[in-house]
């Protein structure tokens, strides 16, 4: 359901000419297909071969290298909140999942970035299969992507028990819950359960971010279209197991997307928290 969207004084909108569906789980980018890979129970969910760690490990050595300047020079990045992760540092040794709006290219290196206020972190997160069969796949899959099988039920159990592996090795896991990607969209859309359903079965804290922009500035404008980006840290939000799963879930849900709100300077979102599908 949609409602009157109502932001602070001061929050920049930006301005993009981009039609967005009407339906906030819909896929708007679309990448061309150059190979076929098919991901069911055969496929190796979690990087094992000498390769692939080394192109892991390349990766991020290019996103704390790099990449954190970069996300400065071109989208004069701001992290804010960072105290709320130090002075939980002891309460995230054994993991946490991030969650955050989903909006533009680098979002999840922002995460990463703002994740490294107490340390430089990897995190692993659940991505499309199809984006495997993409020029982006080594780098999708090298950053910690792990594909979401469309169908199966032996090739969802090995997509579950990758996971059990990463948290049993207190590996920090991201989640966007929006579930696509829309450009520079300003309202947090509707949020899906999975990444809270995580947090529940593995007893582990969420941690909310929520990327908002400011208004292009100064020698910016000369290279630039796209506006700046801030993201902020929000509160931990802890799974209540004497709850049930489903109850929980939602109520981490609904706290986080009021959190990602709040954060954003928005006053009344226009969509509800909680997704319907």
């Amino acid at each position: 359901m949609q409602r009157e969207h109502i932001v602070k004084d001061g929050v920049y909108i930006p301005v993009t000419g981009i039609d967005y569906p009407s339906n906030p789980g819909e896929r708007i980018l679309q990448s061309q297909k150059i190979r076929e890979i098919t991901v069911d129970e055969k496929y190796p969910y979690l990087m094992k071969s000498f390769k692939e760690k080394f192109f892991h490990y390349l990766v991020y050595l290019g996103i704390f290298t790099f990449v954190f300047p970069l996300q400065w020079i071109r989208y004069g990045l701001k992290v804010k909140g960072k105290k709320n992760l130090r002075k939980n540092k002891k309460l995230l040794k054994n993991g946490a999942i991030t969650v955050a709006n989903h909006v533009y290219r680098w979002d999840f290196l922002a995460v990463v970035q703002a994740a490294s206020s107490i340390g430089r972190r990897r995190l692993w997160f659940p991505t499309f299969a199809d984006y495997l069969n993409t020029k982006d796949a080594l780098v999708m899959r090298s950053a910690g992507g792990i594909p979401m099988p469309e169908q199966g039920m032996g090739a969802m159990r090995r997509f579950n028990e990758a996971f059990d592996i990463l948290v049993s090795k207190k590996k920090w896991l991201h989640v966007f819950p929006e579930h696509s990607r829309w450009n520079w969209y300003e309202p947090i859309r509707p949020f899906k359960l999975g990444a809270f359903t995580l947090a529940y079965r593995y007893d582990l804290p969420i941690i909310p971010m929520a990327i908002s922009y400011r208004e292009l500035t100064g020698w910016r404008k000369l290279f630039f279209k796209e506006p700046l980006i801030t993201i902020e840290i929000g509160e931990l939000i802890f799974p209540n197991k004497d709850e049930k799963r489903k109850v929980d879930s939602e109520r981490m849900c609904r706290e986080a997307h009021k959190q990602i709100c709040e954060m954003a300077g928005i006053v009344q979102n226009g969509w509800d928290a909680v997704s319907d599908d």
